[in-house]
């Protein structure tokens, strides 16, 4: 017997439900004009980054953003424009949002969350780019058949190398293992896991990707590593400010990158 996760997909069937649609009656019931989003957009997932731009910066929601759910902040860095929206934990919730994000404009959305260590690069706090994501969560089956794994777009990943190479922080490469139960991180589960390569175990990734390949969309996945399960002290450590400087370093670097493919 096949699992409902699993069955019943008809992957080219358009939706009846639609963030334009979601959006259009947010906007009607809150008497918001139509604005587009700035055509970079961050998810923050662990709402650092956020707390740490409205605490230095004084930013404060935009007015216009019509989500139920979430608010969402602009702010300007090294002559770029971003919006950023915190604390969409979860792959079904971060997916959502970027839904929303690009029926309102976002052309590359750029995701930075939390994430456990599986195979030992070093002592945390450091970043992973996301190539590729063990889909052990329920949103990516509503996009894409079954596989074991979703991945960053080639193209992306192409033009990402040369420039997070400059980064003044450490950067790794490699496939983190996306879970909807982070308190289900079991010994057998993390053993497996680490067989098959794994360097990181987050929350949105596998999702997020699987999102971006079906819709055609641009999303780039960073892993910052902070934490090694709460099984040492010290543990959750991300660095100065929470780590909100250097994610803001990995995030215009990339977005350079993109900006000049």
């Amino acid at each position: 017997m096949q699992a409902p996760i699993l069955s019943n997909k008809r992957y080219q069937e358009p939706p009846v439900f639609t963030p334009e649609n979601l959006l259009r009656e947010a906007r009607r019931q809150k008497s918001l004009p139509q604005a587009p989003v700035p055509d970079i957009c961050l998810l923050d997932p662990d709402g650092d980054l956020v707390r740490w731009l409205v605490r230095t910066q004084g930013l404060e929601p935009d007015p216009h953003w019509a989500c139920y759910h979430t608010e969402l902040y602009t702010f300007t860095h090294r002559g770029m424009r971003f919006g950023i929206i915190g604390c969409a934990v979860g792959a079904s919730f971060a997916v959502l949002v970027a839904e929303e994000l690009f029926a309102s404009g976002c052309q590359l959305l750029i995701s930075i969350t939390s994430a456990g260590q599986i195979l030992p690069l070093g002592p945390p706090p450091y970043f992973v780019l996301i190539e590729k994501a063990l889909r052990d969560e329920g949103t990516s089956y509503h996009y894409l058949p079954p596989a074991d794994f979703s991945h960053l777009a080639s193209e992306l990943r192409s033009m990402l190398l040369p420039r997070l190479a400059q980064a003044s922080v450490t950067i790794h490469r490699g496939a983190t293992w996306t879970t909807d139960a982070p308190f289900r991180e079991t010994e057998s589960a993390i053993a497996h896991a680490r067989e098959l390569g794994i360097l990181a175990v987050e929350m949105e990734a596998a999702a997020l990707y699987a999102f971006a390949q079906a819709r055609g969309k641009a999303v780039i996945c960073f892993a910052h590593v902070t934490n090694q399960m709460a099984q040492a002290g010290d543990d959750f450590e991300k660095g100065v400010d929470g780590g909100s400087q250097d994610a803001l370093q990995l995030v215009t670097l990339a977005s350079q990158a993109w900006q000049g493919r």
